[in-house]
């Protein structure tokens, strides 16, 4: 395996994996709280960074079929949430190309 690089998010407001704080995302990238994932509460966000992603599969989710890929931190490898890579729904295409992180597996760092 190659070397891994880790981004450092800058600014306020971060986002980081619970089990090894690296850096996923920040509260600037923040689209909703209002989503639900396998552990519970999960946020959507535009983007995010340091994160692995599995194979695509088609998943019947509650708001209809979607092609997604499981995320996984880079350096630790727990499971964060998902990429939405393709909604099926027309009402759903908002979220192509933006990923659902789970609450449980996310800490804050420098929430002043």
């Amino acid at each position: 395996m190659g070397k891994i690089i880790i981004e450092y998010l800058e600014g306020q407001k971060i986002y980081a994996c619970k089990k090894c704080n690296v850096h996923v995302t920040n509260q600037d990238y923040l689209i909703s709280k209002q989503f639900t994932g396998q552990s519970g509460t999960a946020f959507l966000f535009d983007k995010g960074v340091n994160y692995l992603t599995g194979i695509p599969e088609d998943k019947k989710l509650r708001t209809g079929l979607h092609t997604t890929q499981d995320i996984m931190c880079i350096k630790c490898q727990t499971y964060l949430g998902w990429k939405y890579l393709r909604a099926y729904e027309q009402s759903e295409k908002y979220k192509e190309g933006k990923i659902i992180l789970e609450k449980l597996y996310l800490t804050k760092i420098k929430w002043n």
